[in-house]
């Protein structure tokens, strides 16, 4: 048996007190390892603050919560220790593609709750594709830490084999395209979250279960002899009273009616008993009014808020439904005064426990319910859950399992909170607690919410997550700002994923603030990389910090080595962002993949309207040599040829799935120029080439196939599959500029050399969601610009007497120059060989220049900006003044067109950035 097959989640059965060995010292248990270790996080903590993104909060609540040398509550200043050993064998990969929506149920995924979550099945396959056991991964937005528990159970023979693989017994784990090895990978996990940092070290660090059950099992006890009275309710059932347990109750906001002034409850308004769902539109209960909620004010009132010692005012809330347990059956009831009076009682009880609270901080999130009187942390809890919180966090600060009881109480609060909201047609019908549901990525608090006892959700969360703690993993977990990664070293990472947050998708750290006041420490907001008024930071300030992050993790990360992002985001800036500040950064983007929901499959995006789709990247880091090469040779069109070589060995050479094959867009000329232009400009370097002289430099120097350049170590195993499949499928395109729609138009006459008849009703469907300010040439000119027609030449066309030999039988003797063959081809459009697609080029490139001209023209002539142009010509503009170093060009048009258009296209972007920097500006 493999030593990686008995790999597995402890049952918390085990009990041990065995000597630990940590960093070359041994130690007679883990506690002694931990003092020993926190001790030394104490001298540290000097330096350690001049990290970016250290925790706001006192050294001694940083200390508590940390398990030194693995987890720490801040920078971690053991990684390099940690990892120097590692022993990693480059390993020479293409990129891969999986479906990362893949495995969102499961023991481990569900354990802990958090606002976004990369399933680490998913992870496991680019793990297991990118790395060797043992290499060293980082995922700096580690969030809850998925990625290194994907590391460690890629040791795990049971969970590899569910995915699909197989394993022999030398671990060598293989499906019918790769083979890999079946080990542990170590993984650095780091976000600026303490929350996430906290959830992180949940998922990645070993305990001793045996004593942590036992010591759980006596607090259990204790919380229930303590508040279980609180969470009863009394009913009368077949003639007799009884005192029930309750499972949840349901709570409803106060109203007032704008015609009359009374004041009535939401729920029992309007809410429709009888079809179980809320009436859009209902009546005023005292004025009969028709009322619809948007309309309404609330219900205030004022009341004593014992941990702030002040009065305060709130949006007044009605208890309004009650489920309990009772004999094991549960029933519901209406609230009657036993359970009112319950209520009041409990907001005079004394226990003398510090309740945590905390001002909600500014922001665009955290302040939407001042209005409603939740100024305070404490403010999102009912009196009685809020208890039991402050009683479990006074338990446990003493305890060597604190930060784990920590993460189990944020999970159980999910449920607990004035932001449960309520499903009313299931809470009608079935009931129980799926009838609740916690509201993700906002703080917004329903007029109809839920509460379920903290004690209840305590218990249960506890006893899930036990076995969810894993053996012998020892993967490091860090809390700091991506931007700042000094403590670890330059090219020592071999391997890349994260999940960043994406523009204004979610506002982490106001999410977080409720659960890091029970933490006492908070996040440092400064370089949170988001889209935030709040924090004035808007698209370029999100792409500044993008960019320094990404800077960070180019120079830790191994030369030929690849980064993984993936990307859920509606709009385009975003994603333009994204991939701009990586090659800003200096890595290559060698493929930028959708996954298609409903196919399950990957499809392959050139343009940036496309980002309804999750979305993932695939970029890579040039070899030294690589890049001193082309260094020494700027000077010549062989720099440009350097490039394509290099990133022709990264890609790909055949993408097939699902038994079809597809073409491999990166390995197109077109595609080919675009990353060879962005590398040059990137990185200060003239453009070698021009747009036409690259076409027939590629069809002279490489192999072509559909297509596609390959390299001739490539060649003959591309030809090898491609003879199994009868065609090669097209890549997904979405029209929106003059470039895409060309490539469109590439992919129609490849496949079927066609009329323009055959084209136009096709053409006229695709262009419906065409950028505002794109001013497309008409279809006849996009045609003769770029592609070829036959009309009655001597010989038809290779290219159309290939289609024709391949698609009809009666066709297949006839000669090139044959009368029926010359008819059938009439008025044909294809795709020109490449000597005649360069001339083509060529004079394309000329005519967007002259367009270019007309707008420098006009700019002279009036200080408006272009509202209506072609995109094309001015990226082709651009460039030329770029080899011209003619950098106020680019900057004068570049403030004349229309901010959008800047942030959506990233050549346009990229010019204009570096041009401004050439300039000083």
């Amino acid at each position: 048996m493999s030593e990686h097959e008995q790999l597995s989640f402890s049952t918390g059965n085990e009990a041990s007190d065995d000597s630990v060995v940590c960093l070359g010292l041994t130690f007679k248990n883990d506690d002694e390892r931990r003092e020993y270790f926190r001790e030394e996080l104490r001298k540290k903590l000097p330096e350690l603050k001049q990290i970016e993104g250290f925790p706001i909060g006192e050294d001694e609540d940083i200390v508590a919560l940390s398990d030194p040398p693995y987890y720490t509550a801040c920078p971690n200043p053991w990684i390099h220790e940690l990892t120097e050993k590692t022993d990693s064998t480059f390993k020479n990969v293409e990129p891969y593609f999986s479906d990362v929506s893949i495995g969102k149920s499961g023991a481990i995924y569900n354990a802990h709750s958090y606002h976004t979550k990369v399933p680490h099945k998913a992870i496991m396959k680019y793990l297991l594709h990118y790395t060797n056991p043992g290499d060293v991964v980082l995922d700096v937005f580690s969030g809850t830490g998925m990625t290194g528990v994907a590391g460690y159970l890629c040791g795990s023979r049971k969970e590899v084999e569910s995915l699909g693989f197989s394993i022999d017994s030398s671990d060598v784990v293989s499906d019918e395209n790769h083979q890999y090895r079946l080990g542990k990978r170590t993984v650095i996990l780091n976000d600026l979250s303490p929350t996430a940092a906290l959830i992180s070290s949940n998922y990645n660090r070993e305990i001793d279960t045996y004593n942590f059950m036992l010591e759980s099992e006596k607090l259990l006890k204790d919380i229930s002899n303590m508040f279980d009275k609180l969470f009863t309710t009394t009913d009368v059932l077949n003639g007799k009273q009884i005192i029930g347990k309750i499972n949840y109750a349901v709570w409803s906001d106060n109203f007032e009616c704008p015609q009359c002034n009374s004041i009535f409850n939401f729920f029992e308004t309007a809410v429709d008993k009888n079809e179980k769902k809320v009436r859009d539109v209902f009546n005023c209960p005292v004025c009969t009014a028709e009322l619809k909620k948007r309309i309404l004010n609330y219900a205030y009132t004022e009341e004593y808020d014992e941990v702030l010692k002040k009065n305060i005012k709130k949006a007044s809330q009605k208890l309004v439904l009650i489920n309990y347990s009772y004999n094991g059956k549960s029933y519901n009831k209406i609230p009657d005064e036993s359970d009112f009076s319950l209520i009041n009682s409990i907001h005079l009880l004394d226990y003398d426990l510090q309740i945590p609270t905390s001002r909600m901080i500014e922001g665009d999130e955290s302040r939407r319910n001042d209005k409603l009187g939740m100024t305070h942390t404490h403010h999102y809890f009912t009196k009685r859950n809020l208890l039991v919180i402050s009683y479990i966090l006074d338990k446990i600060k003493n305890s060597p399992y604190q930060s784990t009881y920590l993460g189990i109480l944020r999970s159980s609060l999910s449920y607990s909170t004035r932001m449960v909201k309520v499903n009313i047609s299931r809470l009608l019908n079935e009931g129980g607690i799926f009838s609740f549901g916690a509201v993700t990525g906002t703080l917004y608090a329903p007029s109809v919410n839920g509460e379920r006892p903290v004690t209840n959700a305590f218990n249960s969360k506890l006893k899930s997550i036990v076995n969810t703690i894993p053996k012998d993993n020892k993967n490091i977990i860090t809390n700091q700002s991506a931007l700042d990664l000094r403590n670890i070293e330059s090219n020592s990472i071999d391997y890349i994923f994260i999940d960043p947050p994406f523009g204004a998708n979610l506002m982490y750290s106001e999410l977080n603030y409720i659960w890091e006041s029970f933490m006492n420490l908070y996040t440092d907001s400064t370089t949170e990389a988001i889209i935030n008024n709040s924090q004035k930071k808007h698209l370029p300030e999100y792409e500044q910090l993008m960019t320094g992050a990404l800077n960070e993790l180019f120079r830790v990360l191994k030369p030929q080595r690849w980064i993984t992002i993936e990307f859920s985001n509606s709009k385009s800036s975003i994603w333009n962002s994204i991939q701009y500040s990586l090659q800003k950064s200096g890595f290559i983007v060698a493929n930028v993949s959708a996954l298609d929901k409903k196919q399950g499959s990957f499809k392959t995006v050139t343009s940036t309207v496309a980002v309804k789709q999750d979305l993932v990247i695939s970029a890579y880091k040039p070899s030294n040599e690589d890049s001193k090469n082309i260094m020494l040779n700027s000077n010549s069109e062989e720099s440009a040829w350097l490039f394509v070589n290099q990133y022709l060995e990264r890609l790909p050479i055949v993408l097939n799935e699902n038994n079809l094959e597809f073409l491999i867009p990166e390995r197109t000329p077109r595609i080919l120029f675009d990353r060879m232009v962005a590398y040059h400009v990137q990185n200060g370097l003239p453009v070698p080439i021009s747009s036409g002289d690259f076409q027939l430099g590629i069809s002279n120097r490489y192999l072509m196939r559909d297509g596609m350049a390959f390299l001739e170590s490539q060649v003959a195993e591309y030809d090898k599959t491609r003879a199994k499949f009868k065609e090669i499928f097209q890549l997904t395109l979405f029209v929106s500029d003059e470039n895409s729609a060309i490539e469109w138009l590439r992919q129609q006459l490849l496949k079927t050399p066609q009329t323009r008849q055959d084209l136009h009703t096709k053409f006229m469907k695709e262009i419906q969601h065409l950028a505002k300010h794109e001013k497309l040439p008409e279809l006849d000119d996009l045609l003769a610009q770029n592609f070829l027609r036959y009309d009655n030449q001597l010989e038809v066309p290779s290219q159309i007497v290939s289609y024709f030999r391949r698609n009809y039988p009666d066709l297949r003797g006839f000669e090139s120059n044959d009368e029926k063959l010359r008819q059938k081809a009439m008025n044909r459009w294809y795709v020109p060989d490449p000597n005649k697609q360069a001339d083509l080029e060529k004079l394309r490139e000329k005519s967007l220049l002259r367009e270019f001209n007309l707008y420098v023209d006009e700019m002279t002539k009036s200080k408006k900006k272009l509202k209506e142009f072609r995109t094309e010509a001015i990226r082709a503009g651009f460039k030329k003044a770029w080899s011209e170093k003619d950098y106020q060009t680019i900057v004068d048009i570049g403030n004349r067109l229309p901010e959008t258009v800047i942030q959506e296209d990233d050549k346009l972007l990229m010019y204009f950035d570096n041009a401004q920097i050439k300039l000083g500006l």
